[in-house]
């Protein structure tokens, strides 16, 4: 399919998913096995399809190994996404020797994702290879599942098409497509494989696992077509629904159980299915209720600048009982008004929370970009330091915190909140994660929400507000 096309003829033209769930199976086969995985999150949206599960924003060696011997699958947030390429590659590589350290000491076998973003976005394949070398090499080679149902963004004929409306586009006819620093020009993931290795993984070294594969041919078609992937390649899984990531796993633990090593790289709906975890119905009431809070309002940041975001920031706005205030980039951006635009908005949120408002703290929408990718960068990190120092800064507790965008809800997270360690509670929306905050944070046990920058729909920030507001 080239260009826009219904989404729902091109679902419906698709063979029927295979009969039999297998999700008990491969949960069965994982708890039996002992074997434990780590996903390293480039941001935190990376938990919005699991539950249960813990998220460290520390990865000392010490740290992982305690992890490895309590839980059967643990994220470990690095928001690399935030970073340029020579960061992000010493940092995977930190990490991964790290991990390595923990394996040796608890003797646990650990597979490893790299999660990042469904629509394509970050740094690939330099720090998933970072990551594969510090841990000791060896590896056949990638598997790359960027489908999420909640985000709708499926893979067709190894096509990657991300949902807008009642169509199916192709991902590099996106907006994601022309990020600034994660830019791509191929939709068809094998030609993206090769566009992102510069030719070192031509299409032909690219085996891709069809829907006729997964739906007609089932774990034991999907097993063969993984033999057939040459060392150092890679392996494309198409997917429109997780009963066809269901097949893809039952497949792929047979060939790891055969001595085949692979490297992760996927969005969130994958990690879920390896981990053989659940689906968990939508929170509501008690589940995010914080008891601990007092009669503050509840705070809504905004930092993403995706169309999505910027949407969904208006339609909050225009709720009756929100207070919005804007964080000035550019004044961020001057040497002299920086500090003055911060004090600012710091007495402005913590006066209306304190008045019992709900508050959205954003960022002014004309997003400023550099001379080149490291300077957008730099720009990035200077407004989200100025994101951080504010929630840093609240004398109450809010009733509930909701972070908008990747980066900026991890950086909320750890430079804000000192989050060192979270648990995954559930989704409040389809693909937005809950978490409950840890003892050592500046708000323990508070409900914080990661809400990706480019999930929901024009309403739905808005919704999760009207949430809370009835708990």
């Amino acid at each position: 399919m080239n260009g826009a096309t219904p989404l729902r003829a091109a679902l419906d033209a698709l063979p029927a998913p295979w009969p039999d769930s297998l999700l008990a199976s491969i949960r069965d086969r994982v708890e039996r096995s002992g074997e434990r995985l780590v996903v390293l999150d480039d941001d935190p949206t990376g938990t919005q399809t699991v539950h249960g599960l813990p998220v460290l924003t520390a990865w000392s060696a010490d740290a992982l190994a305690e992890e490895l011997e309590r839980s059967p699958v643990c994220y470990v947030l690095t928001n690399s996404r935030a970073l340029d390429e020579p960061g992000a590659v010493a940092l995977a590589g930190e990490i991964g020797g790290n991990l390595a350290e923990a394996t040796g000491r608890t003797g646990r076998r650990v597979s490893v994702a790299s999660r990042s973003d469904s629509t394509l976005r970050g740094h690939f394949p330099a720090e998933v290879d970072a990551l594969g070398e510090a841990l000791g090499g060896g590896y056949t080679g990638y598997i790359i599942v960027p489908y999420f149902a909640e985000g709708g963004r499926y893979t067709i004929g190894d096509v990657h098409y991300v949902a807008q409306g009642e169509d199916l586009v192709p991902a590099a006819e996106t907006e994601f497509a022309q990020d600034p620093v994660f830019g791509y020009g191929a939709s068809h993931l094998g030609e993206w494989v090769a566009e992102k290795t510069a030719g070192r993984i031509p299409p032909s070294a690219v085996v891709g696992i069809s829907l006729d594969d997964l739906r007609i041919g089932g774990p034991e078609r999907a097993l063969q077509r993984l033999r057939e992937v040459p060392a150092g390649g890679a392996v494309v899984v198409n997917a429109t629904e997780d009963r066809d990531i269901e097949v893809f796993v039952t497949a792929l633990l047979d060939a790891e159980a055969a001595g085949a090593r692979f490297l992760y790289r996927t969005a969130a709906s994958f990690v879920r299915v390896r981990g053989g975890i659940a689906v968990k119905p939508l929170l509501r009431g008690s589940d995010v209720r914080d008891r601990a809070a007092g009669s503050a309002g509840g705070l809504v940041v905004v930092g993403s600048h995706v169309a999505k975001s910027t949407e969904q920031l208006q339609h909050l706005m225009e709720t009756p009982g929100v207070a919005a205030v804007e964080l000035d980039v550019l004044e961020l951006l001057d040497a002299v008004g920086a500090a003055t635009e911060q004090r600012r908005v710091v007495g402005l949120v913590n006066a209306r929370l304190a008045a019992g408002a709900d508050v959205v703290l954003y960022t002014s929408r004309t997003q400023q970009t550099g001379d080149d990718d490291a300077a957008t960068l730099r720009i990035g990190q200077t407004v989200s330091s100025a994101l951080c120092a504010v929630v840093s800064g609240l004398t109450a507790r809010p009733r509930y915190l909701i972070a908008k965008g990747g980066i900026t809800s991890s950086d909320v997270a750890t430079a804000g909140l000192g989050v060192r360690r979270a648990m995954v509670v559930g989704q409040l929306l389809p693909g937005v994660p809950v978490w409950e905050l840890g003892d050592e944070s500046k708000f323990p046990g508070m409900r914080y929400v990661i809400f990706p920058g480019n999930v929901g729909f024009p309403e739905s920030v808005a919704e999760a507000v009207r949430i809370f507001r009835e708990a």
